[in-house]
């Protein structure tokens, strides 16, 4: 049996997450799950978004699912998601985009996997105001982070036999702090002579992606870039109710889809489960039930194509509750 934190989550999050934990039991793994609130409720209940009881929990599971939480305005935290990333660790964010058959979008073979620096770059907090109307933030970008990232990006290339690694950078602006990212890059390419390795710059990486996102594979870069690049991505494969993502570190990991919490669908029975079910799905391939994650994900591409019992935005007619009861009748039958 696997113990796992599950945090629910805000807006249409408790009801996600329900089908996640529905699919789960229904693909028969043995889950303990060790339940805790983040979030709006944990205000409520808690007087903060991120009660001990969170970073108690996943102290001790090692392992998160979560669904969407609302970061409330003057919270004092940035962000609820960030902060876990920093307590943890959790220095790398893994977004898979795959095309799902049955979804109209301009490309139909797209697999593609951004791989994002989790904890510096502009996204260290580090800023303040210099004058009254003059701001300034730094961009910290280390070598231990550099080499930490891009090694993470080249040992998931090989665990999952794929065949090319792509640096994305701003070195030839910023020659000192992504000019270090670019030579720890090279560096650890020259590690792995079995995986093609190349380099973009962020702009023209975006534009290639839109072009031709066929010639790329496993992508690794920065923070702020992967932020932006891995939604680029999503909509591609047709937004993001159709993307997972990962926050990985040494000693943890949390599961999420990256869409947020969507608070006036709360309640509705019109959010798509897909993106909390495809976090499932990297969350059982991160504790080893990779035939219940490869059975999951085999029953939700057919879904999906087949068309008849998913949600509106996916281009069928039903509810959240009917798409996951759906979901699980094949995995049963």
């Amino acid at each position: 049996m696997h113990t796992v934190t599950l945090i629910r989550g805000d807006g249409i999050g408790p009801e996600i997450a329900e089908s996640a934990v529905a699919v789960i039991d229904a693909a028969g793994v043995d889950i303990e799950w060790d339940e805790v609130v983040a979030g709006l409720d944990a205000v409520e209940k808690h007087g903060t978004p991120l009660p001990d009881q969170v970073i108690s929990s996943l102290s001790k599971t090692k392992v998160g699912l979560k669904a969407p939480l609302t970061t409330p305005v003057g919270s004092g935290i940035r962000s609820i998601n960030v902060e876990l990333r920093m307590r943890f660790n959790l220095f790398a964010n893994l977004r898979p985009a795959k095309s799902f058959p049955g979804i109209d979008v301009p490309f139909k073979d797209i697999d593609l996997v951004v791989v994002r620096e989790n904890t510096e770059d502009l996204y260290s907090g580090i800023e303040h105001m210099v004058t009254d109307t003059v701001s300034e933030s730094i961009k910290i970008i280390s070598r231990e982070a550099s080499e930490r990232i891009v090694r993470f990006a080249f040992d998931y290339a090989c665990k999952k036999g794929r065949n090319k690694v792509t640096a994305v950078h701003k070195a030839n602006i910023m020659k000192l702090s992504d000019g270090l990212f670019l030579d720890v890059a090279r560096e650890v390419a020259d590690q792995y002579p079995q995986i093609e390795f190349e380099d973009r710059i962020v702009d023209n990486m975006a534009m290639q992606l839109v072009l031709k996102p066929q010639q790329y594979d496993v992508m690794v870069m920065p923070n702020l870039y992967g932020d932006i690049l891995s939604d680029l991505c999503a909509g591609l494969v047709g937004g993001l109710g159709l993307v997972p993502g990962a926050n990985i570190g040494e000693n943890g990991a949390v599961f999420e889809p990256v869409h947020g919490s969507a608070p006036k669908y709360a309640g509705k029975n019109r959010a798509n489960p897909g993106a909390m079910i495809l976090a499932s799905v990297l969350m059982l391939e991160h504790i080893n039930e990779k035939e219940a994650a490869r059975r999951i994900d085999t029953a939700l591409t057919a879904l999906i194509k087949e068309g008849k019992h998913v949600t509106p935005d996916l281009g069928g007619s039903s509810g959240t509750k009917e798409m996951t009861a759906a979901l699980i009748n094949l995995l049963k039958g």
